[in-house]
Formats: C-alpha cells, structure tokens, sequence
C-alpha cells in the first residue's frame, strides 16, 4: 500500500511536532513510515519549516496541492476553517495528492494533524 500524508500545523510547528503527528497517523492504521511516499500540505503552509523538514527526515517528497478545496475530509477545526477555509488541512491535502481515500480521520496532536490516503494506482 502506497500512502500520502496530508500535514496541517500551527504556524512554527517543529519537524518533531509533525513526525509526532505523522507517527500517531501510522499507529492508528496499524502502519510504519516505510508505507509513506510523500508528505501533501496546501500553499498557505508550503514554507513552513517544520513540514519541509519532516519530509526532509523521513527521505519523502513533499507535494503542495494547489486543489485541496476541491477534496473535503469528514472531520472540521474551525481554527482551520477560519485560516484556509478548510475543514481540515490534512485530510483535504491527502485526498487532493493521493487521489485515493481516507484511511482514518485526521489524527492531532498540540501543534500539527496528519492524515493519510492511499495513492490511487
């Protein structure tokens, strides 16, 4: 199974904010890291450096979907909504990037979401 994961952060977020993150995504599916292929965010969050640098750490890419809107995932922050108008940064970029479906609902942690889709083949 080939994986995307869409990140959401507070701005600042450190890489060790978003691996956290990511890692609590891949227990809940019962997976490790080596099923990720790239890390997906939208534009409003491309520079942030605690994302580059988790894509950085984990030797993945890092996809910048431009059409997130076009992908709702089921769960809603309203910090989120108000920021981005998105429900959820990490569920929208994961659907936009992999074009494949959600395996959960974002996972969260103080600083940082996660969530992950499968890469449609």
């Amino acid at each position: 199974m080939r994986l995307v994961a869409g990140i959401g952060c507070r701005r600042g977020a450190t890489a060790a904010e978003v691996l956290e993150a990511v890692d609590a995504a891949l227990a809940a599916s019962g997976l490790g890291r080596g099923a990720l292929e790239r890390l997906a965010t939208i534009p409003h969050k491309a520079g942030e450096p605690g994302i580059v640098e988790a894509a950085r750490c984990l030797g993945i890419g890092l996809a910048i979907v431009e059409d997130a809107a076009g992908f709702p995932g089921p769960t809603e922050s309203r910090c989120s909504r108000a920021t981005t108008g998105l429900g959820s940064v990490a569920e929208s970029a994961a659907l936009a990037s992999g074009r494949g479906r959600l395996l959960a609902p974002r996972s969260s942690t103080s600083r940082a979401t996660c969530a992950l889709a499968e890469i449609a083949t």
